[in-house]
């Protein structure tokens, strides 16, 4: 078993920036492809970022160039870096472990 638990999120003015963290513990040996999602009230959810063991990265369109997703395989950790962020991006985040394990979220809120 995985477990991640997400931090970062909260409330920001369109513009600004906010960086989520995703630190996973348990059976992380195993882990390869690591990536971010997001689900917005009434709205399916949907990829934000992923990035692979080996650092490849990939985006959704409406977050390229403006999102940047990294990870620290010493830390366990795969970040989010977000900026220049719009109202459209308020959603609860999570945290994704080769698609069979998740994090709780973490909310984003974008005011204009």
């Amino acid at each position: 078993q995985v477990q991640l638990v997400e931090s970062g999120g909260g409330l920001v003015q369109a513009g600004g920036s906010l960086r989520l963290s995703c630190a996973a513990s348990g059976s992380i040996f195993s882990i390869d492809a690591m990536g971010w999602y997001r689900q917005a009230p009434g709205k399916r959810r949907e990829l934000v970022a992923d990035i692979t063991g080996g650092g490849v990265t990939n985006y959704a369109h409406s977050v390229k160039g403006r999102f940047t997703i990294s990870r620290d395989n010493a830390k366990n950790t795969v970040y989010l870096q977000m900026n220049n962020l719009k109202p459209e991006d308020t959603a609860v985040y999570y945290c994704n472990a080769d698609l069979n394990f998740w994090g709780e979220g973490t909310l984003v809120t974008v005011s204009s």
